[in-house]
């Protein structure tokens, strides 16, 4: 098993487990006088007997036939996913066939937890799963990955207490003729202590150049590339990024500032857009730049590189260390340096709060949505 396999199953079994496993293997040593610890620290966690029931929910043919797909209509929405009482999404599949070129674009994913009105996910299918320009591209990441045949994969656990509801909208002028869907799922009652899964979608299209004095200097972080605000308790997992180049040169010279419990100084400050999704020297650069793709971060497209037409899809994520905050969250990244480039951003942020939900900045329209040069 990869090690990425198990940091994603354990993270999921601890959760569930909630201190039943851990005090079943204090009685067992104690009764074995010590012998059972050793036994139950070599075996994975399916080695052991689970408590929880695992149940999918999909567009399989409830006629019995083979038409295991929906259709969805220009304007439509479709419900994908309805749970109630308490459980977890662990799995999520998607593929889809549509005559719209910029079907990633046009539907829109949410997701409601604990019977809340306002979504914590709410963001284009194509953006969630890191393909941020609308493109396919195949790719493997810890929680997200494309496969051949255009087959979507999100690995991100979701918790809930008293239900979970998924949508897809159609936002585009085509029907989607064929999305097929899996959606896999515990049954168990959950911890008092999870948080709820949240992504947003942000853009900028075109991030706005700043100019200023030489040396160009930016300590505040006011013009920065906003990748997602909240409030409340909770940490941050990560982000996926679409760039395109409106000029030629290096668009990642921009630094990551992260505001955590402040909203007046960041507490986290990087070294340039390459560093924060941890490769290096213009992933290339000019002539030498090539995708790239591990656990935790990656940057799957690049076209073009460093000229006018530019394309980048950046993800990284924080597994290792989820970034903390009590009370407010706020992370940025430079459009350049000091913020002195225009060009076009499309992210999603990944986090987990206390509250099962936040509100969201309006969803841009469609037609801003879809990348063209600005």
């Amino acid at each position: 098993m990869s090690e990425n396999a198990k940091d994603r199953r354990g993270f999921l079994h601890g959760m569930l487990a909630a201190g039943a496993v851990s005090a079943a293997t204090s009685a067992e040593a104690q009764a074995q006088g010590g012998s059972g610890a050793s036994g139950a620290a070599v075996l994975p966690f399916y080695a052991r007997a689970q408590n929880y029931k695992s149940l999918k929910q999909g567009s399989w043919d409830r006629t019995g036939g083979n038409a295991d797909r929906w259709q969805i209509p220009a304007g439509g929405t479709h419900e994908i996913f309805n749970a109630a009482g308490a459980g977890a999404i662990t799995h999520i599949w998607f593929t889809i066939a549509s005559g719209s070129a910029d079907h990633l674009k046009e539907l829109i994913l949410r997701a409601y937890w604990d019977g809340n009105a306002k979504p914590s996910v709410e963001v284009p299918i194509g953006d969630f799963f890191g393909l941020n320009l609308g493109a396919y591209q195949i790719y493997q990441s810890e929680y997200l990955s494309c496969s051949p045949g255009r087959s979507l994969n999100c690995y991100f656990v979701m918790p809930y207490k008293r239900g979970a509801r998924l949508t897809v909208t159609n936002e585009g002028a085509t029907q989607v003729g064929a999305f097929y869907s899996n959606i896999d799922y515990v049954e168990a009652p959950m911890p008092d202590d999870i948080v709820y899964f949240h992504a947003q979608y942000r853009q900028a299209t075109p991030c706005v150049a700043v100019t200023g004095p030489n040396p160009k200097v930016n300590l505040d972080g006011k013009q920065n590339y906003v990748y997602t605000e909240a409030r409340g308790k909770g940490h941050l997992m990560g982000v996926t990024l679409g760039v395109l180049q409106n000029a030629n040169g290096w668009w990642g010279e921009g630094d990551e500032m992260i505001f955590i419990d402040d909203e007046n100084k960041p507490a986290i400050t990087g070294t340039g857009s390459e560093d924060y999704f941890l490769g290096s020297w213009d992933f290339g650069g000019l002539y030498s730049a090539q995708p790239f793709a591990h656990a935790q971060y990656g940057a799957p497209i690049i076209t073009f590189a460093e000229r006018y037409g530019g394309r980048y899809c950046c993800y990284r994520f924080h597994g290792d260390n989820p970034v903390t905050f009590e009370r407010y969250l706020r992370h940025t990244m430079e459009h350049g340096h000091a913020n002195d480039r225009g060009d076009n951003f499309y992210s999603c942020a990944y986090w987990y709060q206390t509250a099962p939900y936040t509100d969201f900045p309006a969803m841009p329209a469609l037609a801003q949505r879809i990348p063209r040069q600005g």
